[in-house]
């Protein structure tokens, strides 16, 4: 093995859990019985990166073996960093019609046009997502692969979800997605966080939706709600409205693990108590983000509970609506606009 080898199969070693090293082994299919035997999880990292070290040069393996273990683990483990969202625009009239083999021979050849060093591995799964390893190189270097780029798009969906790319790839892989998925172009969806199921699932609408009604119904969550029985509720009717209409804005059941909502505000400031910053030529700008394990739920306990009014505002209520967690706010419409925003590293 080489050193690029070596050092990724000891980074990829710490940093899975040991109680699910073996189980993450026996999913990649390439050590023998006895290999998988003689590996024991109560070593110390160490250890166990040394082991499999030395079975790695005994079994001759080279860096596209040690790539596809780290896929499966990804894959299984995916809330690695911070991943954001895209949308495909203007598809052409087969663009529904493209299959995996006909995605798959399109993106290498043309991410391999666009960038002249670049390694790319393709993995279907079994939710039928396309999950792409891309290691980027440059003209004057290899492909890096301790930095690798992690794509996920849903055939015959207008969905991808990426992490790990910088602003310097991201017109690489836009152009590379495009033509390989039969579109016109890609936009930003304003929509990022480190649970990829969660944001699929606000983008792609796949939770209990509630929708507007003038009789409330018993909800899901009413039957699961305990009463205090030294408290005396009042006002029932108006407490299941509150409920009808929080769940109407976020949803019923359980929710996607959305962690966070960012406002980023370009407004006058208006208070006539302050002249001199109600006099300011430029505008009042200012960000404000809300944060918690899941987002949704807190929002929606808010609304049920009365802490926030109902119907809920369509600052808040905008999030599931439109499937962003990033708006931009100014004095030009009614409501949150968004604007396109660079990923992170």
């Amino acid at each position: 093995m080489d050193d690029t080898t070596k050092c990724l199969l000891r980074r990829l070693v710490r940093r899975i859990p040991t109680q699910i090293l073996k189980t993450t082994l026996e999913k990649w299919g390439r050590l023998t019985a006895a290999q998988e035997q003689s590996i024991d999880s109560t070593s110390s990292k160490w250890a166990l990166t040394e082991k499999l070290l030395s079975i790695c040069e005994e079994n001759r393996w080279t860096l596209k073996h040690i790539t596809e273990l780290e896929m499966i683990y990804i894959i299984d483990n995916p809330n690695q960093g911070m991943w954001h969202a895209f949308q495909l625009m203007e598809p052409e009239d087969d663009a529904q019609s493209v299959e995996l083999m006909q995605f798959k021979e399109q993106f290498k050849s043309h991410l391999s046009e666009l960038a002249r060093h670049v390694s790319v591995k393709i993995k279907k799964h079994t939710d039928e997502a396309v999950w792409i390893r891309i290691a980027w190189g440059d003209g004057f270097s290899r492909p890096n692969n301790l930095k690798p780029t992690y794509v996920v798009h849903y055939l015959q969906t207008p969905y991808v979800f990426v992490t790990r790319l910088t602003s310097k790839q991201k017109p690489l892989l836009s152009q590379a997605l495009v033509l390989a998925t039969r579109h016109h172009a890609i936009k930003d969806a304003n929509l990022s966080g480190r649970k990829l199921f969660a944001i699929r699932d606000l983008l792609m609408r796949q939770y209990q939706q509630v929708f507007p009604s003038k009789f409330p119904r018993n909800l899901e969550e009413d039957q699961q709600t305990v009463l205090n029985p030294h408290i005396e509720t009042e006002q029932a009717e108006s407490a299941a409205n509150r409920r009808q209409r929080a769940c109407e804005a976020f949803g019923a059941g359980t929710l996607p693990q959305l962690q966070s909502v960012v406002y980023k505000l370009e407004t006058k400031f208006k208070d006539h108590t302050n002249k001199t910053m109600t006099e300011r030529e430029e505008p009042f700008r200012c960000v404000v983000k809300f944060a918690s394990t899941s987002l949704l739920e807190s929002l929606r306990d808010c609304a049920c509970s009365g802490i926030a009014s109902t119907p809920v505002t369509p600052l808040l209520s905008s999030i599931p609506l439109k499937g962003r967690n990033y708006f931009v706010i100014t004095d030009n419409g009614p409501g949150p606009s968004s604007q396109t925003r660079q990923p992170h590293n």
